[in-house]
């Protein structure tokens, strides 16, 4: 890159290079992609060791994903440069109609959204007289923080595009079974002793053992009763892009009874399974029975291998209509069967939410993880819970 470049091609390059990434398989978002201009633009006038780092730390989190993304950076940066990022008053010129095909061509609404309507520049003056760059939140990561109640029906058809590509990535539990691995905490003895034949007896090349991995079940329990109809569609779009991730995956709706609705989601057209949904779920929109809802679950599904170890996400505004006591019951009982139990409560998002409520009350204590689930920002912090 050239150190002199206009400033509406630094901060193409920057966004390019993200979504480069992704198109190489590595799960980056629009919101880190928006961290990543931040973390650059801070820097002001940086070298290549500065940007790398910047989208190193901000971009990926996996180690295994360091290769594509030296291969990628390479790629797209080169080697040697000095990089004057985009002053306050000179916001980048990307083209609204979209003509720019070099950018856009071919990418996601989300990305569209965060090149056209990036905000522009402000600068701070430190105490020191230095100035520090800060990217004001770009329209796209505003459409994140906003509660999917308040969306304009335009605003929601973006954000539900912006749901189904969530990179999510599937909680992972150790076998029992050990395996062959280049270091581990056990010592494979067997194999050290099998390598040494090859170099007369001495144990030059030693072999370790490390317990396997695999992807843990992750059961969705979503409430699509009266008080979540702001929320239900949101969080069946996040079931979908749950689906695509894995094959271990069930989906439960509920509002008066339980329905299994994972095969209506098993599909590539999400509209159409919606609309399946719609007429497979009699009570949309009705009463709210989480208490019976979940003894249907545990009293059919409790022999299940999707149910036992899995983490269990249930996403409702507690909001129980039935009896407390059979709820708090059904919960414990579900906390036994399962690894780990996510409460996802829309109105939590509200700083002076208290769960006061007396379904919400007799969950609580088997509740291993009380998150929000009111706008996208939520639902990828929820994404982030999982891999963990």
């Amino acid at each position: 890159m050239v150190a002199n470049a206009p400033e509406p091609e630094v901060l193409e390059r920057l966004i390019g290079f993200g979504r480069d990434l992704r198109r190489r398989g590595l799960p980056v978002g629009t919101g880190r992609i928006v961290t990543f201009c931040r973390a650059a633009g801070t820097l002001g006038l940086v070298e290549r060791d500065d940007v790398y780092w910047a989208g190193r730390s901000s971009l990926i989190s996996r180690p295994e994903d360091v290769e594509a993304f030296d291969e990628a950076f390479a790629a797209w940066f080169g080697t040697g440069f000095r990089l004057q990022l985009p002053m306050p008053g000179s916001p980048p010129d990307v083209d609204a109609t979209g003509e720019d095909e070099r950018t856009l061509e071919g990418d996601g609404l989300d990305d569209r959204v965060l090149a056209r309507e990036w905000h522009e520049l402000e600068e701070d003056t430190l105490t020191d007289g230095e100035a520090s760059i800060r990217i004001v939140a770009s329209a796209a990561e505003l459409l994140r923080e906003k509660s999917f109640g308040d969306l304009t029906e335009e605003e929601r058809v973006r954000v539900t595009h912006l749901i189904r590509k969530l990179a999510l990535q599937l909680p992972m539990q150790h076998t029992r079974r050990y395996r062959a691995a280049n270091s581990g905490p056990r010592f494979d003895v067997r194999r050290t002793l099998r390598r040494s034949l090859r170099t007369q007896g001495e144990p030059f090349h030693r072999a370790w053992r490390e317990r396997g991995r695999r992807t843990r079940p992750l059961v969705l329990i979503l409430d699509i009763s009266g008080s979540m109809a702001p929320y239900s569609r949101a969080l069946m779009q996040f079931a979908f892009a749950a689906m695509a991730a894995g094959r271990r995956v069930e989906v439960f709706c509920f509002g008066t009874r339980l329905t299994r609705v994972t095969r209506t989601l098993r599909t590539k057209d999400p509209d159409r399974a919606l609309r399946e949904i719609g007429h497979l779920v009699e009570d949309w929109e009705g009463g709210t029975r989480i208490g019976a809802s979940l003894k249907e679950l545990v009293d059919g599904w409790s022999q299940s291998a999707s149910i036992r170890g899995s983490v269990a996400v249930i996403c409702s505004d507690g909001l129980e209509r039935g009896e407390p006591d059979l709820l708090r019951d059904q919960m414990a009982k579900l906390r036994r069967l399962v690894h780990k139990i996510v409460w996802v409560n829309p109105l939590k998002g509200s700083p002076h939410y208290e769960p006061l409520a007396r379904g919400m009350a007799a969950a609580l204590p088997s509740i291993d993880e009380f998150l929000p689930g009111h706008n996208l920002e939520s639902l990828e912090e929820l994404a982030r819970a999982l891999a963990d």
